[in-house]
């Protein structure tokens, strides 16, 4: 991964649009202007990582503070590199940054995506839905969200 560049929003909306088309035709919402136009008003280089595979762009991710934790927000992979593992292993480093420091991370997924599943798999709740989204929260595991129970945890190996 890399930090994003002003001049990727371009190839970030594009990557949206294709990623995202199924789920938004299934419901009902795909607009093609809009989808493209979503990202350019809400992108953030500044919280936005660019995902390479072999040195060519590969997807994006953005962790962006919120009062409460992060929001993880266009979290886009190219359809070919989708299901071996990047997607995981993208999400797992961003998740050792949040756990270490004890935050909450939430997302939203579009209802019935396959996004979902990979979403779960790595701790993530559903907290309210919708018919056309679904909310989930994901919190810092407790022994690594306080250091005293990782204290007596590490105590209690010692002893046996």
């Amino acid at each position: 991964m890399r930090p994003a560049r002003p001049a990727d929003v371009e190839a970030i909306a594009e990557l949206r649009a294709v990623v995202m088309r199924p789920d938004l035709e299934r419901l009902g919402r795909y607009d093609e202007r809009r989808v493209r136009q979503r990202l350019r008003e809400g992108f953030s280089p500044r919280h936005t990582s660019i995902i390479t595979s072999a040195g060519a762009f590969a997807g994006s991710v953005t962790l962006r503070p919120s009062e409460n934790g992060h929001w993880l927000e266009h979290f886009y992979l190219t359809p070919a590199l989708q299901g071996r593992g990047l997607g995981s292993a993208v999400l797992r480093t961003l998740l050792t940054t949040t756990d270490a420091s004890g935050d909450l991370v939430r997302l939203n997924v579009l209802q019935g995506s396959p996004a979902r599943h990979l979403y779960e798999r790595h701790g993530f709740a559903v907290e309210t839905q919708d018919p056309i989204d679904v909310f989930m929260l994901r919190r810092p595991p407790t022994h690594l969200a306080d250091p005293g129970s990782a204290q007596a945890a590490a105590m209690t190996e010692e002893s046996r």
